[in-house]
């Protein structure tokens, strides 16, 4: 019970892992790649917002901070020219240091206590005199002994934001455009902190700063959702032209809208039509073409018959005719020989293109049937065979005569001795490998050993073979649903072929 329930969980398992990696497979497909158009377009997206955003919040930062600042500084001034314009009555001229410090303390109290310092002449008073006065630079002191009016100047101390105000003190009540009556030589200084609008402004740049995520989380999901849009009639596309490539010539992609994507599915269509009308023009032409060398061989098969039947009495008779005729009728022979072969081998290649070829499977000892068709030939001396008996599959044996005589037959031709011959059986399929100790094939003879006509010297115009023998052995093979695998070149070997043929070839109902 155990057991039962254990097996079913695990056969309930495998389709989920399966399930749950195809859907991976599939959304490891789908996130962006740096070097796709997905990725490409998202980066761009991305950084388009990123930079926008910096932008605008760099502007944005300047112009608060402009603006926070000129309303604090026009406060200051305002502020600075009322309390001097309000005080500056009880100043006696000439004065003394302790009207001076009663004056910066007033002064200063209308300044949320800033540092005030007033100068007279060599007499300098302050509302704290333990205060840095650094602050009041030269220039601007060099400013308001120009000027009649309010002087001001924004200095960094410590790290710190400072404004400082300087203005001279008339003898009368200034104007209010700051034009004093008379210079009384005293000198007022004002050093206002700008601390608090210096923590304004950064609480506005990380406000801003804080809001940037969002703004580039946002521009990638619009990124994504227009990546899609754009992509999905791109990979509607790209499968339709792999089913094209694949074969399927009537592949169409449905053509949506006035875009250029809509015009690249109408080229698509139209490239496909007219490839399909081509491909079917050469197929009608190639069909046409094996019919008339099927028609031929056929029309020929005869003559050829009575040829060679009269070539072979011809030559059996030969020793009693002269030297030439001799000569002439061996040559006749031979070459009505060759002919009727290369007819043969058209009508058995007509037949795999027709379709009409047929298997007769029977049960064959296969290391028999290899060794009568050695023998049949005259090789069985040639060929180093290794043979085991007890094999039997179930194979046309005619077919498989045809793929041996063919693979030694070439082994002999054009490779080097010794020529071996070995046959197996494992796993439900039969092996035959023949190999010989030739220079073996260059790897452009390699691709294309089993093309019709191929002969890998091309200086080889006339040869005993038709050109058709290795492409027959693997129409052969295949037709038993088996191969012909030419083997990697290798050192101190040739070529080596391996046939496989499954133990139990059906014949077609």
């Amino acid at each position: 019970m155990k057991a039962t329930t254990s097996t079913t969980e695990r056969g309930g398992a495998e389709p989920v892992a399966e399930t749950f990696a195809r859907h991976a497979a599939r959304a490891r497909a789908r996130l962006p790649r740096p070097g796709g158009l997905r990725g490409r377009l998202l980066l761009t997206v991305v950084v388009a917002a990123l930079l926008s955003a910096i932008t605008a919040t760099a502007l944005a930062y300047r112009e608060s901070r402009d603006a926070v600042l000129k309303r604090a500084q026009n406060a200051a001034v305002e502020d600075f020219r009322n309390r001097i314009e309000h005080l500056a009555g009880e100043l006696d001229v000439p004065t003394e240091l302790r009207s001076m410090a009663h004056f910066a303390t007033e002064v200063s109290s209308g300044l949320h206590d800033s540092l005030v310092v007033v100068q007279y002449r060599d007499f300098t008073a302050a509302s704290d005199p333990s205060a840095d006065r650094t602050r009041i630079t030269p220039a601007l002191r060099a400013a308001v002994r120009a000027h009649p009016r309010v002087s001001l100047q924004r200095v960094e101390h410590d790290g710190q934001p400072w404004l400082v105000l300087g203005a001279p003190v008339g003898l009368e009540p200034p104007a209010r455009g700051g034009d004093s009556a008379q210079p009384s030589g005293i000198e007022v200084f004002a050093v206002v902190s700008l601390a608090e609008e210096k923590r304004d402004t950064a609480a506005l740049v990380r406000s801003v700063t804080t809001g940037l995520l969002p703004v580039v989380l946002l521009a990638a999901v619009l990124a994504l959702l227009a990546a899609r849009a754009v992509l999905r009639p791109v990979r509607k596309l790209a499968g339709a032209t792999r089913r094209l490539a694949a074969g399927e010539l009537s592949t169409r992609v449905e053509e949506k809208g006035h875009d250029e994507l809509a015009e690249l599915a109408h080229t698509f269509n139209e490239t496909a039509g007219a490839l399909e009308r081509t491909v079917g023009e050469l197929r009608d032409q190639e069909a046409l073409a094996r019919r008339f060398v099927a028609d031929v061989s056929h029309e020929l098969r005869t003559p050829l018959a009575a040829m060679t039947m009269v070539s072979s009495v011809l030559e059996e008779d030969a020793d009693q005719l002269t030297p030439d005729t001799a000569h002439a009728a061996r040559t006749v022979s031979a070459e009505t020989t060759k002919l009727a072969r290369l007819v043969d081998d058209l009508i058995e290649i007509s037949r795999f293109d027709a379709r009409a070829a047929a298997l007769h499977a029977h049960d064959v000892d296969v290391a028999a049937t290899v060794r009568a068709t050695l023998t049949a030939r005259g090789w069985a001396q040639r060929v180093e065979t290794d043979l085991p008996p007890g094999i039997r599959a179930r194979l046309d044996r005619r077919r498989l005569d045809v793929i041996v005589a063919n693979l030694v037959g070439n082994a002999l031709r054009h490779g080097a001795p010794p020529v071996t011959l070995t046959v197996r059986a494992a796993d439900d399929q039969v092996t035959l490998v023949v190999a010989d100790h030739g220079p073996g094939l260059t790897s452009e003879a390699a691709r294309h050993v089993f093309d019709r006509f191929y002969k890998a010297d091309s200086a080889r115009t006339r040869s005993e073979g038709s050109g058709l023998g290795m492409a027959i052995a693997l129409e052969n093979a295949r037709l038993h649903g088996g191969t012909i695998e030419l083997a990697p070149p290798a050192h101190g070997t040739g070529a080596v072929f391996t046939l496989r043929l499954p133990l139990r070839t059906e014949s077609p109902s």
